[in-house]
């Protein structure tokens, strides 16, 4: 059986929810797959949604910054540890997609 390494989740994450928040702003999303560029859309992301004055846009920026939150500490986490905080992580992409959409 195949070990999943950190890079390969943060990669699957990347293929799951990309597109989507970078559609949020009209982008493409970018082609990197290592983890901190995929931090770093989720941040960019936030950071638009953030500063708009629409309340849903400002509530999915907090989902966002929780997010990434989750996957800068999965980074840096215990293998144990880091399942639980992308799971958390993938919960806030998805309220924070649905609450922009």
């Amino acid at each position: 059986m195949a070990v999943q390494t950190r890079t390969d989740t943060f990669t699957a994450l990347r293929n799951c929810f990309a597109t989507d928040l970078a559609a949020l702003i009209g982008d493409e999303a970018p082609r990197g797959v290592t983890p901190n560029a995929f931090i770093d859309l989720v941040e960019r992301i936030r950071d638009v949604l953030g500063s708009s004055s629409l309340s849903n846009w400002q509530d999915a920026s907090e989902d966002l910054d929780r997010a990434v939150g989750y996957l800068t500490d999965a980074l840096t986490s215990t293998d144990s540890d880091q399942a639980s905080l992308l799971a958390w992580a993938r919960t806030h992409l998805r309220d924070g997609i649905a609450t922009a959409g």
